[in-house]
């Protein structure tokens, strides 16, 4: 991966941007619709990697048009806020550049956690395109593209979560994090138990 071109797509602050730029010593560029670049620049300095190391590209991701093609084509938690898959994915495959590689992540609340999402904050859990996490769905929509080597997988340790909301009540979120504890006793990757999906897959 050394020197190859990285986009993160829906990314701000640019974690994984930092992140591959500081472990495969990649050309990293963040795409969002809103990007705070003093943050960026606080995160850069933080990480010890010189200012401005990260393209920063403000814009909706439906009116980006790419300069050049990028290696890596990556998101995290980007796509299930979409109702359209096939068509969120295709503008991610649309960035790749020959031999480039694609990587999306995306939650999977068709078990457990998504059970805890539903019951103590249904707001997040209603955002989500759960359609978008189905496998056999998915596996579907990725044999439309001219990709190699495609893998459609639950990854991660099994987990749950709640994000930090001051509407729900710190003892449940306790809870839930003691629960999550409990669960990474059994490191099995599946529907119930697994808290991810990811896809990847090669243009050659």
């Amino acid at each position: 991966m050394l020197g190859k071109t990285f986009i993160e797509i829906g990314g701000f602050p640019g974690t994984m941007s930092i992140y591959f730029h500081k472990k495969y010593n990649c050309n990293v560029s963040l795409l969002d619709f809103y990007i705070d670049k003093e943050m960026v620049g606080k995160m850069e300095q933080t990480n010890d990697i010189p200012k401005e190391t990260i393209e920063c590209i403000a814009c909706d991701f439906f009116d980006f048009a790419p300069a050049r093609l990028y290696d890596i084509v990556f998101s995290y938690g980007f796509i299930e806020h979409f109702n359209d898959t096939r068509d969120i994915i295709q503008r991610h495959v649309d960035l790749l550049a020959q031999n480039g590689h694609l990587l999306i992540v995306l939650p999977n609340f068709l078990g457990l956690n998504g059970w805890i999402q539903r019951l103590f904050d249904r707001e997040s859990y209603v955002a989500h395109n759960l359609q978008s996490m189905e496998l056999i769905r998915l596996r579907e929509i990725m044999k439309g593209f001219n990709l190699n080597d495609v893998k459609i997988e639950y990854t991660g340790k099994s987990m749950v979560w709640l994000e930090a909301k001051p509407t729900i009540p710190r003892i449940i979120r306790l809870s839930v994090k003691m629960f999550s504890y409990m669960l990474k006793l059994f490191p099995v990757r599946c529907r119930l138990l697994s808290p991810y999906i990811v896809i990847s897959a090669d243009k050659q």
